[in-house]
C-alpha cells in the first residue's frame, strides 16, 4: 500500500486497564476503507495511583480523586510526559512515511484524556482524535502550548449521561474549551449510558473514520472537525 494511503489507528486503554485487553476491538471496524489499517494498543506504564489508594496499576498520569474530572488531575508533568510517549510513538510511524493526516488517536476514559492531549499538543494536523468518556487532563491553562495545525485536527467525542465516574459534565466541558480554540467537533451524546463503551459508539466511530477517509481521497486534505454537525 502507498505510503499516502496507509491508516494508523493508535487507541489508548483506561486506567487499570492493557493495550492487549482492547486489542480485540480492532475486530468491530469492517468497512473496507480500514481493511489494511495498522492498529497499535500500547499499554501505559505501571504506577501508584492516588484515587486507588495508591494502588500500582497501569496509569497513563496521577488522578487524585473520583469522579474524574480537569480538577482531579493536579500533576501537569505527568501527562506531558505521558504525551511524550505516544508523540514518539506517532513521530515513528510518520518516519516510516505514514501521512499525519491518516493518523488517528482514540481512547476510553483516563485514555480518552489521553488522546485529545495528545492531538492538543502534537505540532501537526493528524487525521482525528477520538475520546470516549473521557475528560481534559489539564488543571492550569495550555493554550500557549497549542500550534495552530494541532488546532486543524478534527475531534469525535463520545459521552453517556449517566457516566457517574468521569461525570457527563465533564465531556461538555472539553468540547466547550475545543470550541473556544476555534476547535469544532461532534459531541455525541448517548441517554443512559454509563461509564462504559458501547457498541453503538464504536459503530458511529467507524462511520466517522470512513466519513474522514472519504474526504482526504476527494479533497487531499482533512478540514476542521465538524463534517456531522
Amino acid at each position: 500500500m502507498d505510503s499516502d494511503k496507509r491508516i494508523f489507528i493508535l487507541w489508548l486503554h483506561g486506567l487499570g486497564d492493557s493495550g492487549r485487553a482492547n486489542e480485540p476491538l480492532k475486530d468491530q471496524f469492517s468497512i473496507p476503507e480500514l481493511a489494511g489499517a495498522r492498529w497499535s494498543f500500547p499499554t501505559a506504564p505501571s504506577a501508584p495511583v492516588t484515587c486507588n489508594q495508591g494502588m500500582i496499576m497501569n496509569s497513563w498520569f496521577d488522578i487524585c480523586d473520583a469522579p474524574i474530572t480537569s480538577k482531579t488531575v493536579k500533576d501537569l508533568e505527568s501527562v506531558l510526559d505521558a504525551v511524550k510517549i505516544i508523540h514518539a510513538m506517532i513521530d515513528k510511524e510518520i518516519e516510516d512515511g505514514i501521512d499525519p493526516r491518516n493518523i488517528f488517536i482514540a481512547g476510553l476514559s483516563q485514555g480518552g484524556a489521553m488522546a485529545i492531549a495528545t492531538v492538543l499538543l502534537y505540532p501537526k494536523t493528524l487525521g482525528g482524535g477520538a475520546v470516549f468518556s473521557g475528560f481534559l487532563p489539564f488543571n492550569s491553562p495550555i493554550q500557549d502550548r497549542i500550534s495552530p495545525q494541532a488546532k486543524n485536527t478534527p475531534i469525535l467525542w463520545c459521552h453517556g449521561t449517566l457516566d457517574t465516574l468521569v461525570p457527563f459534565e465533564a465531556g461538555q466541558d472539553g468540547t466547550k474549551f475545543l470550541k473556544e480554540l476555534g476547535m469544532r467537533c461532534k459531541f455525541k451524546v448517548y441517554t443512559d449510558l454509563g461509564h462504559s463503551l458501547d457498541e453503538m459508539e464504536l459503530d458511529y466511530f467507524q462511520s466517522w473514520l470512513k466519513s474522514r477517509l472519504e474526504k482526504s481521497s476527494k479533497n487531499g486534505h482533512f478540514s476542521l472537525c465538524g463534517l456531522f454537525n
